[in-house]
């Protein structure tokens, strides 16, 4: 099965009387437990190819498919429930609550989805301990580095188990040391948790990870 699919999927934004292609015509199939690199140089359309398939924007023409279920004709509340409960994300600026600490931050998702108390607990403390940042979890976001910040984005990103993680730049605002363990951690939580992910790089070290890969130019697949 395929984790995402897409058929002839187009995006257009329109500023003014000018309507600009973001995307055109992107044909992709994603299998499900993929751990997938999205390539292209900056303009080339990848941040909107990831915010369709995280269902946070819409195609103007062409159809997406999440696990086998077509997507285009579900209302706002379907997708966000869905977005709620299959999807995490981890952003390149970390995207992080400043006034929650660390244990809170990751915790939030669970929230939304009433987890009960008991279980919250167990499994913000289980991941936390998986990421290296048990000690760190009553620390508000900034005051822990770059590196930490983005261990707690890929807890968050991970706590409630969704079928798909999704990526943007995860490495781009950080040292070289730090990026490589972040690749190596998000490369095992990818295995430990049987986890897709799409990811959007311009890290080599990243790409090399990926068993596969999407080429995008000028909003078209190569």
């Amino acid at each position: 099965m395929n984790i995402i699919e897409t058929t002839n999927l187009s995006k257009q934004y329109q500023q003014g009387d000018l309507s600009v292609n973001a995307l055109s015509q992107i044909n992709m199939e994603i299998p499900y437990l993929a751990f997938t690199a999205l390539l292209g140089p900056s303009g080339s359309g990848k941040s909107t190819l990831l915010n369709i398939c995280g269902l946070i924007d819409k195609p103007t023409d062409g159809k997406l498919s999440f696990c086998g279920t077509a997507l285009n004709n579900l209302s706002d509340k379907e997708l966000t429930t869905i977005r709620r409960e299959k999807l995490g994300f981890i952003f390149q600026g970390f995207n992080l609550v400043p006034v929650m600490n660390v244990y809170d931050n990751v915790e939030y998702p669970l929230i939304l989805l009433g987890v009960a108390k008991k279980e919250r607990v167990e499994r913000v403390d289980s991941m936390l301990e998986l990421v290296g940042l048990e000690k760190y979890k009553n620390h508000l976001p900034d005051q822990i580095s770059g590196g930490q910040k983005q261990r707690v984005a890929i807890a968050r990103a991970l706590i409630a188990k969704p079928s798909l993680v999704i990526a943007d730049e995860p490495t781009a605002n950080l040292d070289t040391k730090t990026a490589t363990d972040i690749i190596e951690l998000m490369h095992k939580m990818h295995v430990d948790f049987n986890t897709s992910f799409i990811i959007a790089t311009h890290d080599e070290r990243m790409s090399s990870r990926c068993k596969a890969s999407f080429h995008l130019q000028d909003g078209v697949l190569l």
